[in-house]
């Protein structure tokens, strides 16, 4: 009897759960994301099709439009998806445990290292392209910078007051600044390894927040490399 009832309890667990319709849509649209992602990375949006991202998704073309109402739609989303992802990691950077120095290291290593594994930069160079070419994609596509801009200058709004360091201009500006460069720095690390290396990328970016952030001159000499680990 005890043998049985320890089969039917393990056949039990073995019985995949049922999804609900929102979960079964929302697992399905989320695997249509990772496949267009594959594909946009691999060979460029514009030579990714509708039909492509279906097919590597494992669905059909009518569970595409089931989802987003066109590429454009999707390929927006991803870019959403994947500021999201940055927002979630530097709010994560704001412990009320940590001290004034901890969180300006935190966040000097945070914004020096991000070139580092940023697997989603080419989706963000795509995306200019699409632009330049796309009015339409183009207008969703600034109003997302936008949006973007305005998280980060909050973030520095939140930071200046959380460590107690004054603004040295505007969070507006500050924020523009700081993601122009970090993007020319991810830029020139994507295709000149050889000249620009990861960690003479993270020596730039790391002395430019330093100077333009907390006013101060950047370390410089060997221990310029030795900032810690983001979390």
């Amino acid at each position: 009897m005890n043998l049985k009832l320890g089969a039917d309890a393990t056949l039990h667990s073995m019985v995949k759960v049922r999804l609900t319709r929102e979960q079964s849509r929302e697992q399905t649209r989320q695997r249509l994301l990772d496949a267009a992602q594959t594909l946009f990375l691999a060979k460029g949006y514009l030579a990714s099709s509708v039909e492509d991202i279906a097919e590597e998704a494992g669905y059909s073309r009518g569970a595409f439009y089931s989802n987003f109402a066109s590429k454009a739609e999707m390929f927006l989303e991803l870019l959403r998806r994947d500021h999201e992802t940055v927002m979630s990691e530097m709010a994560a950077l704001f412990d009320d445990r940590a001290s004034r120095a901890e969180m300006e290291a935190r966040v000097v290593a945070f914004y020096s290292q991000k070139h580092r594994d940023n697997k989603c930069f080419l989706l963000w160079i795509e995306a200019k392209l699409q632009s330049a070419r796309d009015p339409v994609f183009r207008n969703g596509f600034l109003s997302f910078l936008r949006e973007q801009r305005a998280t980060i200058a909050e973030f520095a709004r939140q930071f200046s007051a959380r460590v107690g360091t004054p603004l040295t201009m505007p969070p507006e500006q500050l924020a523009l600044g700081l993601l122009a460069l970090s993007e020319g720095m991810q830029f020139s690390y994507a295709f000149d390894p050889q000249e620009v290396s990861a960690e003479l990328a993270q020596v730039v970016l790391a002395g430019f927040f330093e100077r333009v952030v907390f006013d101060r001159p950047p370390a410089t000499g060997p221990s310029a490399c030795s900032l810690p680990d983001a979390p």
